[in-house]
């Protein structure tokens, strides 16, 4: 391998990190209030709000419809509008971004939804507030299962990312595609598709992990080391 070719699949690898990892926090940041409100809004929880709730369903659920590559292009108006330019990295964060907060918000209802209702139903006879439920029971009981679906986003984004170099987004699918595939450099496609593939093994590693440890810590069922929700809502 050259030295050019070596500094070229660097700069990509660093550019598709670069993107996962912004545009994932920020669809965690905004994904899971969305998909609490989700929840609390729901028919049979604490705060039924139908019209919020159905209305916020269809957004995400519309959202969640478009094929990443049709979105990366209907949004380039709102990106150039946001960042100025439709090329390169900070601009693919955009479209990015705006498919992962959907999915991260529906990743995070199923993840929320599953937590016992008993325990729901024990801190609220115990005079807790909604707050001090979503803080102290929801978000505790279900972290587990909100780390896998965080690990399936990221892994999503690895792919999105790859896709957004077919407008110039930059990362390693913009270099595949103009060194691999508009060079036939066969050697370029071999080693993106190689760094992709370790890519995403290392975050379903690292996420796995981080699942298995908060299981252990007792979050989700009686083991040892285990704190039931509703003695840290006593304690507070």
């Amino acid at each position: 391998m050259d030295a050019q070719l070596l500094s070229n699949l660097w700069t990509a690898t660093l550019e598709t990190l670069y993107m996962v990892s912004v545009s994932s926090l920020l669809a965690a940041v905004f994904g899971l209030p969305l998909g609490l409100l989700l929840v609390i809004t729901g028919a049979r929880e604490f705060l039924p709000n139908p019209l919020v709730n159905q209305g916020l369903g269809w957004v995400i659920n519309g959202v969640r419809s478009l094929p990443f590559i049709i979105l990366l292009v209907a949004i380039l108006p709102l990106t150039r509008l946001i960042v100025g330019t439709t090329i390169g990295s900070t601009a693919a964060l955009v479209p990015l971004t705006l498919s992962a907060i959907p999915f991260f918000a529906r990743v995070a209802e199923t993840a929320l939804l599953e937590v016992d209702p008993g325990l729901v139903e024990a801190a609220e006879a115990m005079g807790c507030s909604h707050w001090d439920i979503v803080r102290k029971v929801l978000i505790p009981e279900s972290r587990p299962a909100l780390v896998l679906g965080l690990t399936l986003m990221v892994i999503s984004l690895v792919g999105n990312s790859a896709m957004a170099g077919v407008v110039g987004g930059g990362g390693l699918g913009d270099l595949a595609i103009r060194y691999g595939f508009q060079r036939f450099d066969t050697r370029v496609m071999v080693y993106t598709v190689v760094i992709l593939i370790a890519l995403v093994q290392l975050i379903q590693w690292f996420g796995d992990g981080v699942a298995y440890g908060l299981r252990r810590t007792g979050n989700v069922a009686p083991s040892p080391g285990w704190t039931n929700p509703l003695v840290r809502l006593r304690k507070t």
